[in-house]
């Protein structure tokens, strides 16, 4: 019997990467995304049910499919997006909420896997030169996200601890470079002029998009079982990535009262994070080898993904003038039709969803919908 895999966060970025390529997977059977928003990639196979993260309601969607492998794509790790408060809810809440979902001795939940960061162990002066992961940060968290990851990983691995028959998985990802991401990361290294801080150049280590994914359906074709680190091969100076991209460096930020000028920069457009300033000072460096030893292979190093990302920057102002055409928009209704209508021949249904009635209306349960409202 094939896996049957409940993706939280569908909507984001990595939930919809994640959920096309575990639909080019056979051994996986059953794949259903949850999240308050509709996905924005288009998917063949996979089921989108709209639902808060309320643990009653994941925890009936996870019975009634028997789910075995859930896989929480949900954490923010970059300030920017959203408020302190709405980050907080997000990742230490509603980590919780996705752990009660999993819990109990009836539980069909075999496998909890988690995209968490590298912000787990901050960035300071006195860190080793690669963290391995039983390795503690020196320091209590600075940041609010930091302090965010930390105790939604203490939660987790409660949770791990209490429940003897899931396998609970942690991938404490680098900072992540790609054609498809827009990160507080990105947009610093997009600009014209890339500031830094007077007398600091950093150890920079990063990850491919592309293996971002790929670890995280690595760990659900696999019985992975504890933290990993996800970071690439290789590690350069800034000053090495700078000259990668073809950008000079200004060291406009002084190595005191960084921050207040930081804030300064954000009045003209240019956010950096506190979680980010830190990388610029001390970087940070992973060991890899133990998520290697499970049997994953990076598709690139470090500096392999700096070179790309220099072309993704070249590009970048054709493809802009050039427009992006259609994008791809959720229909429920549409979604319905294209899967269950027998009047569709071209691109036809998973077999799994052959001769398949839909749901009524294309709904979900009304009492499932009511408490999702009022969430």
């Amino acid at each position: 019997m094939g896996k049957r895999v409940l993706i939280t966060g569908l909507s984001t970025y990595w939930g919809g990467r994640l959920a096309q390529s575990l639909e080019q997977d056979p051994d996986v059977d059953t794949i259903i995304g949850i999240d308050r928003r509709p996905p924005k990639v288009a998917l063949e196979r996979t089921e989108f049910v709209q639902v808060a993260d309320a643990h009653s309601l994941i925890r009936r969607i996870v019975q009634a499919a028997e789910i075995d492998t859930v896989v929480d794509t949900r954490l923010v790790v970059d300030s920017t997006v959203t408020t302190p408060k709405r980050a907080h809810e997000n990742n230490v809440i509603g980590t919780m909420n996705i752990l009660a979902a999993c819990s109990g001795d009836n539980s069909c939940v075999r496998r909890l896997i988690v995209k968490s960061s590298a912000n787990f162990y901050g960035a300071e002066q006195d860190d080793p030169a690669f963290f391995t992961e039983g390795m503690q940060r020196p320091h209590p968290p600075r940041t609010r996200i930091e302090r965010d990851i930390v105790e939604a990983e203490e939660a987790i691995q409660d949770f791990a601890h209490s429940q003897d028959k899931v396998k609970v998985s942690v991938f404490r990802f680098a900072s992540v470079l790609g054609a498809g991401m827009n990160t507080s990361l990105t947009r610093v290294l997009s600009l014209p002029v890339v500031p830094t801080i007077l007398g600091f150049d950093p150890r920079v280590q990063v990850l491919h998009e592309d293996d971002l994914v790929g670890i995280l359906a690595h760990a659900v074709q696999n019985d992975l079982e504890g933290v990993f680190n996800g970071a690439a091969d290789g590690v350069l100076s800034l000053g090495e990535v700078l000259d990668l991209l073809g950008k000079p460096a200004a060291p406009i930020l002084p190595p005191w009262g960084t921050g207040l000028v930081a804030s300064q920069l954000k009045r003209v457009g240019i956010e950096i994070p506190d979680e980010l300033l830190a990388l610029l000072r001390y970087g940070r460096g992973l060991d890899n080898r133990r998520l290697k030893a499970t049997g994953y292979r990076f598709r690139f190093t470090s500096r392999e993904t700096f070179q790309r990302f220099s072309q993704v920057l070249r590009v970048a102002p054709i493809a802009q003038g050039a427009g992006t055409g259609d994008t791809y928009r959720y229909e429920r209704e549409v979604e319905e039709f294209l899967r269950y209508s027998p009047s569709v021949r071209t691109a036809a249904p998973a077999k799994r969803l052959q001769n398949t009635a839909p749901p009524e209306r294309g709904q979900a349960p009304p009492e499932i919908e009511a408490e999702s409202a009022r969430s």
